[in-house]
């Protein structure tokens, strides 16, 4: 071979070095944490992250592949969440998922550079968390639930399924600013449907068995209860107490319903889990938080489980029936 032809050789080779040393590099990992607020034994909390995982998958992250997922379960309990959300931000992650508000609160005071995507959360705007739905600013962004006037649509579907209804406990945690705001939308609204309302603020177990058994000693009486930690994690004993004193209840998750509940109407949780899957991926790939609009739900499942209402000896109207997203027989 001729000296000049092996330096051509020499240097072409030399030149595609750089390229192949690239194709090598491992794909780098990135590192996302979860924290959520119902308890990790949870089934729905269980199909909830499925869901968000499987969207990433979709989306081409793996874990133990490209993709390390932190996982941390607050339950209902506040200082729990708070030292769960530190314990997240001390790992660095790119990004963090919350669901709740009481999850995305304890994020929100322990940094504010980590991006967040929220799911589960009434009125962003009104609770504090984001300057507004269109630019959020800041680190946050998410998948809102609707906004508080929900409490009120709770009452008016109770109504609608159960006109004899004249009585109404809500059951809530007044340490959770969006249960006072729910609370006074059912509160405004309450006089028109011809209702008397009693504020069930509960804390544990024992302070729900013992408030609804106190407020069913008296007739016409149904409950709203609202979406949060408490009553999420003890959905089953306030099921289970409405049944055995025969009160009608409107809850704001389908799976409520299905577990036995009357009716439900609101947002799909696992829907938003999906979406919330999409906005990470657009935030590993180099996309803002202030720069992605919170996403309003378009849809509201309305939910009526037909063998709870016969067993309350209640009757549904099949203008109701025809009108409900989904009927459980």
């Amino acid at each position: 071979m001729k000296r000049r032809e092996f330096i051509k050789l020499v240097g072409g080779a030399a030149a595609m070095w750089p390229l192949v040393a690239r194709a090598q590099q491992p794909e780098r990992v990135r590192r996302i944490g979860v924290l959520q607020y119902i308890n990790e034994s949870d089934p729905e909390l269980q199909r909830r992250v499925a869901v968000f995982v499987q969207g990433l998958q979709k989306l081409g992250w793996r874990e133990g592949a490209n993709l390390v997922i932190d996982y941390r379960y607050g339950a209902e309990d506040s200082e729990r969440m708070r030292l769960d959300a530190a314990e997240l931000v001390g790992l660095r992650p790119d990004l963090i998922w919350t669901s709740g508000g009481l999850g995305l609160l304890s994020l929100k005071r322990a940094t504010h550079n980590i991006p967040i995507v929220f799911t589960g959360v009434y009125d962003p705007v009104g609770s504090g968390y984001v300057a507004s739905l269109a630019r959020p600013g800041g680190n946050i962004t998410g998948f809102t639930l609707g906004e508080f006037s929900m409490g009120g649509k709770m009452l008016e579907v109770l109504k609608e399924v159960v006109p004899q209804v004249s009585r109404v406990a809500v059951i809530l945690n007044l340490e959770q600013p969006p249960h006072v705001a729910m609370w006074r939308a059912v509160e405004a609204i309450a006089q028109s449907f011809g209702v008397s309302l009693t504020a069930t603020d509960v804390q544990d177990p024992a302070e729900i068995e013992r408030a609804i058994e106190a407020f069913a000693r008296e007739p016409n009486g149904g409950l709203i209860v609202l979406p949060g930690p408490i009553t999420n994690n003890h959905r089953e004993l306030i099921i289970a107490l409405a049944a055995r004193h025969r009160l009608p209840a409107a809850y704001p998750f389908r799976y409520f319903v299905k577990e036995g509940g009357l009716v439900s109407y609101g947002a799909d949780p696992f829907d938003q889990s999906r979406q919330a899957a999409a906005y990470v991926d657009r935030i590993l790939k180099g996309e803002k938080p202030e720069d992605l609009p919170i996403q309003q739900p378009t849809k509201f499942e309305f939910v009526i489980n037909l063998k709870t209402a016969k067993a309350l000896g209640v009757t549904i109207p099949q203008t109701l029936l025809a009108r409900a997203d989904e009927v459980i027989e």
